[in-house]
């Protein structure tokens, strides 16, 4: 703890760009490494979740993404269940002057979602023999749960910028993660969190996963506008200190998966090291050939009426969904073939499984990515000039 000043005190924490992981004096072969994970009653080969974004996921993406091995999560609030054909809206956003970009935004979400389009969009991915994961917020799950139930989703997610077990309010309007998971039938995985404290009172409501990260990820903008959240390596650590806790002391034993700020194989690893179990990745992904944003990526609160928590950035594409999370990588800068990368760390930190691999060493080492590799800056900044 530091003190910063009179009887204020606070505790350092860390990003991912703040840690290393340490070589173990033992090491295992890549090949001999086992990538895959459980959530509820399904087993996952990869440990990749495909951001609830609408730059990210579509149907489409839905059912690639399950066929290569991980989970993809679509919006249940998204362009997806406001518009019929929801390419003339995705054009309207991709076209957008920078200046205009959020007011396009906040009026393309001003459509209302339709129910038969939440059917619709479940069937299609459910159809397609692929797992089938939506999100919704807490305010709309007690309307949008029961209907993914009904239309066949395996998975469900509430997620917000902050959740709680329960949600006070004056007006009257309460959310209870707890209800709600014992009166849906599939694994509801609850997002985000934070902390040990909220984690634990999460566990405890029933979540059937916890999505770690305030703020962290490339398209959110609340840690400015609400100077609120974590470094994300202190947060998967915390509440991943809490899921052990509840394990040890129930038995069951709950995944927790880093949301944010993870776009190379090395974020991955270190997340995993930290405690988790799987990644969420959003703009990693929307630089694919296959997602929807059209190069554009943009957060979920973006498009808020009165205080938008996040930002359309342009992040480009760059390769194909099976190159992003398979390879082979046709670029050098550690976002494609995230799978290949996570394994060879694992190997190198002596890991065989994701759950060995909670144990790697962690130092704090800021210089981590800029120790020795000055020549590398100076080729870029005369690449950037040619």
């Amino acid at each position: 703890m530091k003190r910063i000043g009179g009887y204020r005190r606070a505790r350092e924490s860390y990003g991912l760009d703040d840690i290393a992981l340490v070589p173990a004096a033992s090491t295992i072969d890549p090949e001999d490494v086992d990538l895959s994970w459980e959530l509820g009653p399904y087993q996952l080969r990869l440990p990749f979740v495909a951001a609830a974004m609408d730059s990210v996921v579509d149907v489409r993406v839905a059912i690639a993404v399950s066929e290569l091995g991980g989970l993809a999560v679509l919006n249940l609030e998204g362009l997806q269940t406001r518009y019929e054909d929801p390419e003339e809206a995705y054009q309207l956003i991709a076209q957008a002057p920078p200046e205009e970009a959020l007011a396009v935004l906040q009026r393309l979400y001003q459509e209302p979602i339709k129910e038969e389009l939440v059917g619709a969009r479940i069937e299609s991915i459910v159809e397609a023999g692929a797992l089938c994961a939506v999100s919704m917020t807490p305010a709309a799950a007690g309307h949008l749960a029961p209907l993914a139930q009904e239309a066949g989703a395996h998975v469900i997610v509430v997620q917000s910028t902050v959740a709680s077990a329960q949600h006070r309010s004056s007006r009257g309007r309460v959310t209870s993660i707890q209800a709600l998971c014992e009166s849906i039938s599939v694994p509801v995985v609850v997002g985000n969190c934070a902390s040990f404290e909220a984690a634990r009172s999460l566990l405890a409501a029933g979540a059937a996963a916890l999505l770690v990260g305030v703020g962290p990820g490339a398209a959110c903008t609340s840690r400015r506008v609400l100077g609120v959240g974590v470094p994300q390596a202190t947060a998967i650590a915390d509440v991943a200190a809490a899921r052990d806790e509840y394990f040890h002391t129930t038995g069951r034993y709950v995944p927790v998966v880093a949301d944010g700020g993870i776009s190379t194989g090395g974020d991955v690893a270190k997340a995993i090291a930290c405690g988790a179990d799987a990644v969420m990745l959003g703009s990693a992904l929307a630089r694919a050939e296959e997602a929807p944003g059209r190069g554009f990526h943009w957060g979920m609160a973006a498009p808020h009426a009165a205080l938008p928590r996040g930002t359309r950035i342009w992040v480009g594409t760059t390769g194909t969904l099976r190159q992003i999370l398979l390879g082979p990588a046709s670029v050098d800068d550690g976002s494609q073939n995230l799978a290949e990368a996570l394994r060879t760390a694992m190997g190198m930190c002596g890991a065989r499984t994701l759950r060995e691999m909670h144990q790697a060493e962690i130092i704090v080492a800021p210089s981590i990515l800029t120790e020795g590799k000055t020549l590398q800056f100076a080729q870029k900044v005369g690449q950037g000039r040619s």
